[in-house]
């Protein structure tokens, strides 16, 4: 079985995939969706160009971004990943990092806990460890979303001239 697929009760999460553009174009140039993100909405090649970053991230990794989608129905709701993507920040992240978006239509319906809990259980067996994420503080739903999964407040820092409160999670269990 390939553990790269993860299921939950009512979600399927796999690695992204060309076949993916399309929905992810729809989702990323959503100013709704943007907002906290890049503070503005993303065009076709901005898109193209993070699916072919999130395709290498898996080939160089071993992990990245999965596209979560309703079992039943197959529809597109967002993404959830683990990263490495060396970001000039101070103070530096020194663990993987997690992220999350769920378009907004699918928002306030538990999937991305759903969906990040599946995946901080694939992360705690295969890579172990502390994970980190940052957040800008006018996100109020992905801050209490950290919290509910087990992330804890550890520094502020400035990322691309935005402030973003910086979070860590010890693997679970430890």
């Amino acid at each position: 079985m390939n553990d790269r697929i993860l299921t939950t009760e009512r979600l399927m999460l796999s690695p992204v995939s060309t076949e993916d553009f399309d929905d992810l174009l729809t989702l990323w140039s959503n100013e709704d969706f943007t907002r906290h993100i890049m503070g503005r909405a993303l065009g076709r090649e901005e898109v193209w160009f993070r699916l072919l970053r999130d395709i290498g991230h898996w080939a160089a990794m071993g992990h990245g971004n999965w596209t979560i989608r309703l079992r039943n129905g197959g529809v597109y709701l967002g993404s959830v990943g683990v990263f490495d993507y060396r970001r000039e920040l101070e103070p530096p992240f020194k663990a993987p990092e997690l992220g999350w978006g769920i378009g907004p239509a699918f928002q306030g319906k538990g999937y991305a806990a759903e969906a990040l809990t599946a995946v901080l259980g694939w992360t705690d067996r295969t890579l172990g460890g502390r994970t980190v994420c940052m957040i800008a503080p006018e996100n109020l739903a992905s801050l209490k979303l950290a919290a509910r999964v087990g992330y804890r407040p550890y520094a502020i820092a400035s990322y691309k001239d935005h402030r973003v409160q910086l979070f860590e999670r010890p693997v679970c269990g430890a």
